[in-house]
């Protein structure tokens, strides 16, 4: 018998994303990594909460799969631990504390995004695109959300597709670094470059030195829809969750203008959350493109099938779909400069 219980879990989805989002705010996964134990009491006094409602964020943190019971008290799951704890290589946090303080609340006026097909986290008045702000903060929470999530992702692209098979990578809007940094520190003979905007260099350069990779991984400031060509010198182009940002016209554009920067043999990657070809889903890339109403101008996500037929417009050929599981992608369609 059908019933309207998916209708409520769907509900209660929002109330399962603030659940993370406050166990980050008050840094619960941390305070428990190394498998440390907490009693509802211990919780109640560090957080600095009665202890009701200290219980009842232990009981719903665990009921989705943040928590394991211990006894009496409660320690970080297998996924809290990897991706929670702040300082581990693949903290996730940040991208939750980007979307709980910058998107959740836009998101409550997404029947004003779709009346107006314009988006509700900038004001396209007064600024050129959402990457267009001075904003410090929002400058800094950003770019450390799209690291969070890149960086797994990096590492899931890197296991489903050879990089070994080149030698120098650009990045085509790179961001903080992440999917060179995995790369490079996977594969010994990999050089990279980073295309950005300045501002976003510089955060790139702090995490390369950080890693120890500068003498690998180099940056180049621009606008890879306004400047006049694209980097040579590379024999594979990566854009990873690019694409999604822009309407048909701009991406059509852009893999032009990524054909004429590679040499014959040259290969192009677009790491994407994939629709179907019926579009229909799965439901992080239909979802996400929900998400590009809100945040982009004609941002949206595409299907393998759209990428392979704009690929093969621009004169790449070989077009194939590569799939993996990672919080930014859930495939790539991958193709060649004949």
């Amino acid at each position: 018998m059908i019933t309207p219980t998916p209708l409520m879990q769907l509900v209660a989805g929002a109330w399962g994303f603030k659940t993370l989002a406050v166990g980050v705010e008050f840094g619960l996964f941390t305070r428990l990594a190394g498998g440390r134990t907490i009693t509802v009491a211990e919780t109640a006094a560090e957080l600095e909460i009665d202890e009701r409602p200290a219980d009842l964020l232990l009981a719903a943190s665990a009921s989705l799969g943040l928590l394991d019971k211990a006894g009496e008290g409660y320690r970080n799951s297998e996924l809290a631990e990897q991706f929670l704890v702040e300082g581990r290589p693949y903290y996730f946090g940040a991208q939750v504390r980007y979307s709980d303080l910058h998107t959740y609340l836009p998101w409550h006026r997404i029947g004003e995004a779709l009346r107006g097909n314009r988006p509700l986290t900038w004001d396209p008045q007064q600024q050129k695109s959402m990457f267009d702000t001075t904003d410090p903060d929002l400058v800094t929470e950003f770019w450390d959300a799209m690291f969070a999530t890149s960086r797994f992702t990096a590492r899931a692209l890197a296991d489903a597709y050879d990089f070994g098979a080149h030698r120098r990578l650009l990045d085509v809007g790179g961001g903080a670094g992440a999917f060179p940094i995995e790369f490079c520190q996977r594969l010994p003979q990999l050089q990279a470059t980073i295309l950005e905007l300045p501002h976003v260099c510089v955060r790139a350069e702090e995490r390369i030195a950080a890693e120890g990779l500068t003498d690998r991984i180099g940056t180049v400031a621009g606008d890879f829809l306004g400047d006049p060509a694209l980097p040579d010198g590379h024999d594979v182009i990566l854009l990873s969750m690019i694409l999604h940002d822009w309407d048909e016209p701009t991406n059509r554009t852009l893999l032009t203008r990524c054909h004429a920067a590679l040499p014959p043999g040259g290969a192009i990657v677009i790491s994407e959350l994939l629709l179907n070809d019926e579009r229909t889903g799965p439901p992080e890339a239909a979802l996400m493109g929900m998400n590009m109403l809100v945040e982009t101008e004609g941002g949206k996500n595409y299907s393998g099938a759209e990428y392979a037929t704009w690929l093969d417009d621009a004169g790449f050929v070989d077009a194939r779909i590569v799939p993996f599981d990672a919080p930014g992608a859930n495939g790539a369609v991958v193709a060649r400069r004949p």
